[in-house]
């Protein structure tokens, strides 16, 4: 009897051990693999777009090194604070942190906060049923507990991984908020420091988790862009990628006043066209989508018409041009040339902008250190010096500077 419980006794703790072993692994390894597997730089065939045509690298020319390192370039979107990485140290995986955006000349990022997201990323039809893959992810990259279930506590979390980021730099990373923030952020830079903005976003207006005072606190939070929608439909409305392409709903509305009363810059990115067509009638302030292609250079699902970009621009809101295959349709650097290209057709050079979604679960060309490729396929594709600077940064500096707050 006794050798019997002792050997149960073995058996008990070896399978303690076990789970433990188990849970160890996959805390401490798991989320890597994860983002290895969803941010991948390829310098192969784009499977999807291009197969069996290699991307292959561009050779970037003396003189065009010059002009990028003359450019003061600007990123609408990056959802880097999902991963747990310590973006002040340059990573093995993924497309952005500090060192890599310094090495990539890149002056302002928007980081953007991803709260809900299904499985499959599927730009056709998401229903409320699908699985949310941010919650596993919440775990097992030992987010509060909080954050586990509240989609406003992942937004906050985030945001506060990027104030312990800042504190933690050696003064080479800086959150911009307002107008004088964005104006120091360029002097230093002009002094020659080596310094990065950050503005935050969120992915979404999940992350309200429905209660319209959740705008308010997510301003106090250090938030100066905001989404309405992601990959499903919510209070507010339908998204592109929802189940039924609704309007905005009477909530939705009331959270379009809030953001516009706080002067918080609106992204109308993954929103349903109905939606885009009624914030469209109801704001007095420009808006943009931060991250997106041409439908006319690239039908697929992801994109919206060319009627409604045109709308936007003539509002004088801006257009983020995506780095991924849903969006440009061929992620080599000359791919993504022609597709910025076809957006300065569409609605003008003074309304496209860069939006990469570096790091949204997206398979791109090059990461952000070596952006200077997609400066040399925009010479090549025969646009002026003057258009580089619009596209790269300019248009997106004018617009902050006139629509942040005070």
């Amino acid at each position: 009897m006794v050798v019997k419980n002792n050997v149960k006794g073995r058996v008990f703790y070896g399978l303690i051990i076990s789970l433990i072993s188990a849970l160890v692994i996959f805390f401490a390894f798991a989320p890597g693999i994860v983002e290895k597997r969803l941010n991948q730089v390829v310098m192969a065939a784009n499977p999807v777009t291009n197969p069996g045509n290699a991307i292959g690298d561009i050779v970037i020319r003396e003189e065009v090194k010059n002009l990028h390192e003359r450019l003061r370039i600007a990123d609408l979107h990056a959802d880097s604070l999902l991963w747990n990485r310590d973006l002040l140290e340059r990573g093995s995986r993924g497309h952005v942190d500090v060192p890599r955006l310094l090495e990539g000349n890149v002056a302002l990022q928007v980081f953007t906060t991803v709260t809900k997201s299904p499985d499959g990323l599927n730009n056709e039809r998401n229903e409320a049923k699908t699985r949310d893959n941010i919650t596993l992810l919440a775990v097992a990259q030992r987010w509060p507990i909080g954050a586990w279930q509240s989609l406003y506590a992942r937004a906050v979390h985030q945001s506060d991984r990027l104030s312990t980021f800042i504190a933690r730099s050696r003064k080479n990373i800086t959150l911009i908020k307002n107008k004088a923030d964005l104006s120091r952020l360029f002097e230093q830079r002009e002094k020659g420091e080596k310094v990065v903005g950050a503005l935050l976003g969120t992915e979404g207006s999940h992350a309200l988790d429905g209660d319209i005072a959740n705008v308010k606190k997510l301003f106090g939070h250090g938030f100066r862009m905001m989404s309405l929608h992601h990959f499903f439909d919510n209070r507010l409305g339908g998204s592109l990628h929802g189940v039924a392409k609704t309007g905005l709903t009477d909530f939705g509305r009331e959270v379009v006043r809030e953001i516009e009363k706080l002067e918080i810059m609106l992204d109308l990115s993954h929103s349903s066209p109905q939606v885009v067509e009624d914030v469209l009638a109801m704001t007095k302030r420009p808006i943009m989508v931060s991250h997106t292609g041409i439908k006319s250079h690239c039908a697929t699902a992801r994109n919206i018409s060319d009627r409604l970009m045109k709308k936007i621009a003539a509002g004088g809101g801006l257009i983020g041009m995506g780095y991924w295959s849903s969006a440009a349709c061929d992620i080599s650097p000359s791919g993504l040339a022609k597709s910025i290209k076809a957006a300065i057709g569409v609605v003008g050079v003074d309304h496209v902008a860069l939006g990469s979604d570096f790091d949204g679960a997206v398979t791109t060309a090059f990461d952000v250190s070596k952006l200077s490729k997609l400066t040399q396929a925009l010479v090549d594709e025969g646009l002026s010096e003057s258009a580089i600077e619009k596209v790269m940064g300019e248009n997106q500096i004018r617009f902050f500077s006139k629509y942040l707050p005070e």
